[in-house]
């Protein structure tokens, strides 16, 4: 086997082709700056086709900064936003949220990276109209989840119901938002905006994109003063065409989906490939284009020899094994026949 399998993250993934393409035709000449050109335009009328007429999108640099931004829009600083105690907002922002947003996260435990109506319920209800105690006022949830599993629909829609019925909103990571509707088999905005999501940060990178997100508005309203937040918070892009030609790319022919789709089909072929092994035992659904995998020593050892990738928990020895749009199926097979060879 001459190539190492990249099984990092799909952060790692090269951009697709056609992104650079297009940000080559969008390199050609000069165009309006700060949004005001035709690609910035188009990508945004996407998301309106996508989420709803009355959508309000906003293109940002990177998934950290439309976390912020978003979290910023939503919450004064005394207030607070419950997410689980493994969200990227907590554990992989290095406190932006807390420092940029000003708000105190509530991190609640979870075996599995997925809160519950319940949850919502009691810390919503924490401190409420104490004047010591922040103020409960946002749900942040992760879709698909740090674990590589996607909540459901109704799933979703119970959570949103049991935070707005205490008046809080529900804002959703959306990193890999696309890998969830293509688990679901659901459209965008029956994932999101009608099962009750206030505000969506977008992802695009780890799908295909060089560097480009969105923060997406389901309840308008809530995006009256985003432009300013977005200057302030540095994430207003000079030149936007260059990102807006990302999302078109991705956009086009739903190649979003598609990319989606292949890096999940991916991560389930690994999975099957890997189940029966002797020394790996699979620790949470393959839903998305991740697998867990608690891998005794000599495994480890073996899969170290031919791919790359990172330990999840050092205590246990769980593995997060992760596709991309860019793994080829050619690859999977290489690398478990290898494995099969050594494990013989």
């Amino acid at each position: 086997m001459t190539d190492r399998l990249e099984l990092r993250s799909d952060n790692v993934a090269g951009a697709h082709p056609r992104v650079l393409e297009l940000m080559t035709d969008a390199n050609r000449g000069s165009g309006p700056a700060y949004g005001a050109d035709p690609w910035t335009a188009q990508a945004e009328a996407w998301f309106g086709d996508q989420f709803g007429g009355d959508t309000e999108a906003f293109l940002v640099w990177n998934g950290t900064g439309a976390n912020v931004a978003a979290l910023r829009a939503m919450t004064r600083p005394w207030q607070a936003v419950i997410t689980s105690e493994h969200a990227h907002i907590h554990v992989d922002e290095c406190g932006a949220p807390e420092l940029l947003a000003g708000v105190k996260l509530i991190d609640l435990p979870s075996r599995d990276a997925r809160l519950t109506p319940d949850q919502v319920r009691e810390a919503g209800r924490h401190g409420v109209g104490f004047e010591h105690h922040v103020q409960p006022r946002v749900v942040s949830l992760t879709q698909t989840t740090e674990y590589g599993t996607a909540y459901g629909i109704d799933e979703l829609a119970a959570i949103c119901d049991a935070a707005h019925g205490i008046g809080l909103l529900v804002h959703v990571d959306g990193a890999r938002i696309a890998n969830a509707a293509a688990t679901l088999g659901r459209s965008l905005r029956a994932i999101t905006r009608d099962a009750g999501v206030d505000v969506l940060s977008f992802g695009l990178t780890k799908n295909g994109a060089v560097g480009a997100e969105a923060v997406v508005f389901l309840a308008p309203d809530l995006a009256r003063e985003f432009r300013y937040i977005r200057k302030q918070g540095t994430q207003l892009a000079s030149k936007m065409r260059f990102l807006a030609a990302q999302v078109l790319a991705l956009a086009e022919d739903d190649r979003w989906l598609a990319n989606a789709m292949h890096a999940n089909a991916m991560a389930r072929r690994l999975a099957d490939g890997i189940r029966e092994l002797p020394g790996v035992r699979i620790t949470q659904r393959v839903e998305a284009n991740a697998v867990f995998a608690v891998l005794d020593a000599a495994t480890h050892a073996v899969f170290a020899e031919h791919a790359d990738f990172y330990v999840w928990n050092d205590t246990t020895n769980e593995a997060r094994l992760m596709t991309s749009w860019a793994t080829t199926a050619a690859a999977i097979d290489a690398f478990l026949r290898a494995v099969a060879r050594q494990e013989a």
